[in-house]
């Protein structure tokens, strides 16, 4: 019998766990969990351990395997709008969605099928969100987008944010994200977009389908997002550019020009003790100065031919 699921390192005899990274090969000898998912080149050490499930993907048939048992175990949402949940009469909740407590939704949203608004969700007026939605604690969609233009008198006035929020099916945000309505067209979120907790989404910033945003990143207004792309934690995007379809930016990358090439992006000052860091910050400072000197002795002595 198998009551549990749990990591290898800490399975037990009636536990099901799972290998995908061959690092761990010696743990799984010695794992006494009831049944170990791996993949075909872990086979003979699995099989002489005891009872396996041998598949090509084991993270991913770990992952299936959880939603089962959540659905098992009688933890998936109850459809249904909570008493304490605040919906507008002029917003559109389809019978199969799940409302949490001291959620709201404004005039004019509309929650699709099968999607789930866990508690002190803010939906606001005119949004939009598609099927199976998973929207975390806290998550604010709707608020409006940072805009305004200044006067003579140096004075900030308030540029109304006119424009809504499109967010595809099977979709997941996580807990206390904001989310930003459009200033005249939509914010769109695409089909199948992960974003993780604490992220901050600017106003009509477009999200390709698929793509995966981990916690803490910033996305600056109208920044347009490819499909298949990772945006690692901490990482941001400025206002107004565009990253192809299946770029990464490694954690506390900081986007400062469009990207048109898919690939793995990487900007960061290394850590260092804080002496050296500033001895170099002062050199990197003069770089141009030294960039400057080279091309004039590569003026004044040119490589010889041949």
């Amino acid at each position: 019998m198998i009551d549990g699921i749990a990591p290898i390192e800490a399975s037990t005899p009636t536990s099901l766990s799972f290998l995908s990274n061959p690092l761990y090969r010696p743990q799984l000898a010695t794992s006494v969990a009831a049944c170990v998912i791996v993949s075909p080149a872990m086979r003979e050490t699995a099989v002489a351990r005891g009872a396996c499930i041998i598949t090509d993907d084991p993270y991913l048939y770990f992952a299936r395997l959880t939603q089962w048992w959540k659905q098992a175990a009688g933890r998936g949402p109850v459809p249904g709008i909570h008493a304490s949940a605040v919906v507008d009469p002029e917003a559109e909740v389809d019978p199969t969605a799940t409302i949490g407590p001291l959620c709201v939704v404004e005039r004019g949203a509309r929650v699709g099928p099968g999607s789930w608004l866990k508690s002190r969700v803010t939906l606001g007026e005119d949004c939009h969100l598609g099927a199976r939605c998973i929207v975390h604690a806290g998550v604010s969609i709707g608020a409006d987008g940072f805009g305004f233009a200044m006067d003579r008198a140096r004075h900030w006035e308030k540029i109304e944010q006119l424009g809504g929020v499109r967010i595809g099916d099977d979709v997941e945000i996580g807990a206390n994200t904001c989310i930003d309505r459009g200033a005249l067209g939509n914010t769109t979120i695409g089909q199948g977009v992960k974003i993780d907790n604490l992220v901050q989404i600017g106003h009509n910033v477009r999200i390709g389908d698929h793509s995966i945003i981990a916690g803490c990143v910033g996305i600056a207004g109208s920044a347009v997002i490819g499909r298949h792309c990772i945006l690692s934690g901490g990482s941001a995007v400025l206002g107004h550019l565009t990253l192809a379809d299946h770029v990464r930016l490694s954690a506390r990358t900081m986007a400062t020009r469009s990207i048109a090439k898919a690939g793995h992006y990487t900007g960061f000052y290394p850590l260092d003790d804080n002496a050296k860091w500033e001895k170099n910050a002062a050199v990197l400072k003069q770089l141009h100065k030294l960039r400057d000197r080279v091309r004039g002795l590569e003026r004044d002595d040119p490589p010889a031919a041949g």
